[in-house]
């Protein structure tokens, strides 16, 4: 399959890196979302308060965006009852946030967000490889035509689910990003290691325009891990990072993240200088989070990749698994990826 060219890839065969944004649900929360609502409910009963965050990120200076969509399968959705609009609630998020990009005064990317359907694959669940492309190639439709540039598939643990959304989103003829969270000492909750990653990526078709990490537990295990991936990664690999803003606390009855824009600024630079391209923040990062990312990245050249001693004394704590995934372990199946 030929992508066309579009605002993405244009966009990125232009720039050395694109800023994305930050996150989604907790900026949200902090909006007026209640406490167990659908996200994706508010593109439809209060589009104005998405746009007003997208707008936000776009001021703080992203040159991407992730359309309110993250729980937009139909599997996620029927836990609010809200399975038969998946077509409605998709393109919705994608129309909002086409709306808001086509009036800024710069190219900005629309990227379609698509994360796990919360079932287990078989053989550890129910969820057949089909019935898994069909419902990512059922949210991709919709995302596609209500006007995204990209397909970005986030948040993935396993291997299963991970080519059941690629192949899902290759049915629209859009790029497509594929992150995992590297959320279980240095690999993700299902076993998939930086270097599996790089080795799945490799075999998938179509190939990923970008590939990389979103959440994890922090800014500090997500560049650990991004070395590990920019080893066993092609040359010409496009690699993602969109670290948690630090770690979430309880704090006077609500979670906080502890990441300060100033944490976040220095770990946008160690990530360019892993050799990340597509850079941004996950849970807990804010709008003032990415104006300091975009701030430090204007004009920086990126230097010699970081070792572990100097991520954890200016990121913090680095998790022993992480710390094994780096430059020098062996590069192909360390660990089972089921």
């Amino acid at each position: 399959m030929t992508l066309a060219s579009n605002r993405f890839t244009d966009l990125l065969s232009q720039r050395d890196y694109l800023l994305a944004d930050g996150a989604t649900g907790t900026n949200l929360f902090a909006m007026g979302l209640p406490n167990g609502e659908c996200p994706e409910r508010w593109n439809i009963e209060a589009p104005e308060r998405i746009a007003e965050l997208h707008q936000s990120f776009i001021d703080a200076g992203a040159d991407l965006i992730l359309t309110n969509s993250f729980g937009g399968t139909r599997h996620r959705l029927k836990l609010h009852q809200l399975q038969d609009r998946v077509t409605e609630l998709n393109m919705a998020a994608a129309g909002i946030a086409r709306r808001v990009v086509d009036a800024a005064n710069r190219p900005v990317i629309v990227a379609g967000s698509i994360g796990p359907t919360g079932e287990l694959f078989e053989p550890l669940g129910p969820l057949t490889m089909e019935q898994g492309r069909e419902a990512f190639a059922e949210q991709a439709a919709a995302l596609a035509a209500g006007g995204v540039d990209v397909l970005w598939i986030e948040t993935m643990s396993s291997k299963e689910e991970v080519e059941a959304a690629t192949a899902g989103g290759a049915t629209t003829n859009l790029p497509v990003v594929c992150n995992v969270s590297f959320d279980t000492n240095g690999s993700t909750m299902m076993g998939i290691t930086p270097t599996n990653l790089a080795h799945i990526c490799d075999h998938l078709s179509p190939q990923p325009a970008a590939f990389g990490t979103n959440c994890g537990i922090g800014a500090a295990e997500v560049i650990a891990c991004m070395l590990g991936l920019a080893e066993a990664a092609k040359s010409d690999s496009v690699l993602v990072a969109k670290a948690n803003c630090g770690i979430p606390e309880f704090v006077d009855g609500a979670i906080r993240y502890n990441g300060t824009p100033e944490i976040m600024a220095d770990y946008a630079r160690m990530a360019r200088d892993v050799g990340a391209r597509i850079i941004g923040g996950c849970c807990g990062t804010t709008p003032e989070h990415v104006r300091a990312m975009s701030q430090a990245l204007v004009d920086y050249v990126p230097g010699p990749k970081p070792d572990l001693v100097m991520v954890e004394q200016r990121l913090g704590k680095i998790s022993n698994g992480a710390k094994g995934v780096q430059p020098g372990a062996p590069r192909r199946g360390r660990r089972k990826t089921h």
